[in-house]
């Protein structure tokens, strides 16, 4: 089912500067868009959203590690530095050019920067947090470099310290090829480099990751990492979002958690659906926490994306609070526009709720 209506404001997602998962700003430098553009997808959202119950949408209940209704505001003061941080790393790899990665056209050697949580040890196995950035970033937009972290990476920090996120590792790859600016060329990345990422993120990204630091995967053989998809998420804010549910199509081997935020694909759901399908995965074996804001632009449009989903009959999307009742989570922050401050909080709540 495609929803046209919301098309010209999905344009708009990629002729604003995206600023990614997050950025070395803090709340109040966040940028918005027009209060005419905001209120357009609040209606459109209230009108999606209140259609729920006559669309015929799958739902479940439970109570057991549920997804609080309210997203948590990031405390004013874990933008400063933590007590206890972790460190930033960088981890460099060989793979293809994203555009022809299977005729493997042209190699390149690309970057990744890596969370490591306060009192790493590789005596001890962690879960796996990637996170991609949105358009006109790339791998150093979230955290920062090792020599230059930003604001998001004390957020991180102040999590872990004070028990509301497990101590875990995050990598921030870019699905860019050889320049930041080919995150900037909307038809490039909405249509080809987002596409194809999983090809690099499967064969090269994960192993050269997973091969360096203690996770739960054994070894980075097809095989292990597999069996250890549940300890393995994946998710982005804008374009990364778009590039999230890529990975949710083609790579259900390697993921079980997915947190999509503002960004959808151009499409209703029904592809992703034949893609559950066609994995051999059960509903059980997978859950979704996907969020945006009212005052969004691409609200609209990725609120559609999430009600297709869960008007699929086949039954593989059902919308609950819990693993144990269903597999999407979708929350929609009231107030929130199209900018970093929000970029951070859903990243920052997605975090507090895996493994947790």
């Amino acid at each position: 089912m495609r929803v046209k209506r919301f098309a010209s404001l999905a344009v708009l997602l990629f002729l604003i500067i995206l600023l990614g998962a997050c950025n070395s700003r803090n709340a109040s430098d966040a940028t918005s868009v027009t209060d005419k553009q905001d209120n357009a997808v609040s209606e459109a959202i209230e009108e999606v959203t209140g259609e729920e119950a006559e669309a015929g949408m799958n739902t479940g209940n439970g109570t057991e590690h549920s997804v609080p209704q309210e997203l948590k505001t990031i405390p004013r003061e874990y933008y400063q530095a933590a007590d206890h941080p972790g460190t930033l790393a960088e981890i460099t790899y060989n793979t293809y050019e994203s555009k022809t990665y299977e005729q493997k056209s042209k190699e390149l050697t690309k970057r990744a920067i890596v969370y490591l949580p306060y009192g790493y040890s590789k005596e001890k196995k962690y879960n796996v947090f990637y996170l991609m950035h949105g358009g006109w970033s790339n791998e150093t937009t979230t955290l920062g470099t090792p020599n230059q972290p930003n604001s998001f990476k004390n957020v991180i920090d102040h999590a872990i310290e004070n028990g509301e996120v497990e101590p875990l590792i995050i990598v921030c790859p870019t699905y860019n090829n050889e320049s930041p600016e080919d995150s900037a060329d909307y038809t490039l990345a909405f249509y080809t480099l987002t596409v194809n990422y999983h090809n690099e993120l499967v064969n090269d990204l994960i192993p050269a990751v997973e091969g360096t630091y203690s996770t739960y995967a054994k070894s980075t053989s097809p095989e292990d990492i597999k069996n250890s998809r549940d300890h393995r998420a994946f998710g982005g804010f804008s374009m990364g979002s778009v590039t999230t549910w890529y990975t949710f199509v083609n790579c259900l081997d390697e993921f079980r958690y997915f947190l999509p935020m503002s960004g959808a694909m151009d499409y209703e759901g029904d592809d992703v659906d034949a893609a559950v399908t066609a994995s051999g995965y059960s509903p059980d074996d997978f859950f979704i926490y996907a969020i945006t804001g009212t005052n969004d632009f691409e609200g609209g449009h990725f609120t559609s994306q999430i009600e297709g989903m869960l008007g699929m009959p086949s039954g593989n999307f059902i919308s609950a609070d819990s693993e144990e009742s269903g597999n999407i989570a979708f929350r929609i922050k009231d107030g929130y526009s199209h900018d970093g401050r929000a970029a951070m909080e859903y990243t920052y709540n997605g975090l507090m709720w895996f493994w947790n």
